[in-house]
């Protein structure tokens, strides 16, 4: 016979079915938790969850290891993929072909090694003769112009002090130039004034020798003031 649940109101009152009861009026302990507490739950169902959560994580994991199989492929595809290999393979036999056919040559190739480069022809077909004479002038070309183009390259850093270099110089030049000018324009009034002056030499050597027969002493004046010589001509 199964034992009373002494948590069960319903059974003979008790203790423990009276302060359920208490509970359940005072709205502390509702029918929903007497009810969710009446379910039984087995001890297996922790297990096979916890069982769920172990192949999950084992799945996981397998899974991180696919991926860095899978980046490590992807890195050496390059290395590891056939064609790459084969091209590897083509140029390593083609190295070694050429390597046996240089120790094969190998007495050849040493006498033409100790041969001078001097006195040597290179031997062209009649057909590219005008061509070669063409490229020997554009080379003759070339190299009386690479000396200027190397001075032009070296010079390259040089130009922010020529440029300011050139401002001062045309500087001086705008000075030089303005100073010339006034000198050039005071020479002008100097000869306007000489040809004044010879025009009243004669004035006054005629004057002179007027004098001169009347017996009358005149002293020597200065020519080379134009006031002296109208005072002169006001006498």
């Amino acid at each position: 016979m199964a034992a009373a649940n002494p948590w069960d109101p319903a059974t003979a009152p008790n203790a423990a079915g009276l302060l359920l009861g208490h509970l359940i009026t005072s709205e502390l302990v509702t029918e929903e938790m007497l009810n969710i507490s009446k379910k039984s739950t087995s001890c297996f169902v922790n297990f096979s969850r916890l069982q769920q959560i172990t192949d999950i994580q084992a799945e996981i994991y397998q899974k991180n290891l696919e991926i860095e199989l899978l980046s490590l492929e992807k890195d050496a595809a390059d290395v590891v993929h056939p064609s790459f290999l084969a091209q590897k393979c083509h140029s390593l036999q083609s190295m070694n072909n050429h390597l046996e056919a240089v120790l094969k040559e190998k007495r050849s190739l040493r006498q033409r090694l100790l041969k001078p480069m001097c006195q040597g022809n290179l031997p062209v077909e009649a057909v590219y003769h005008r061509y070669m004479v063409h490229l020997l002038e554009l080379a003759v070309t070339f190299i009386e112009r690479l000396e200027d183009h190397l001075e032009t390259i070296r010079n390259i850093p040089h130009l922010d002090a020529d440029l300011k270099k050139m401002s001062t110089a045309l500087a001086k030049m705008d000075i030089l130039v303005t100073e010339t000018e006034e000198l050039a324009e005071n020479v002008l009034k100097w000869r306007e004034q000489q040809k004044e002056v010879s025009s009243y030499i004669p004035k006054i050597l005629a004057e002179k020798n007027s004098l001169h027969k009347h017996d009358v002493i005149v002293p020597p004046l200065p020519l080379t003031s134009k006031v002296n010589v109208q005072t002169i001509n006001a006498k």
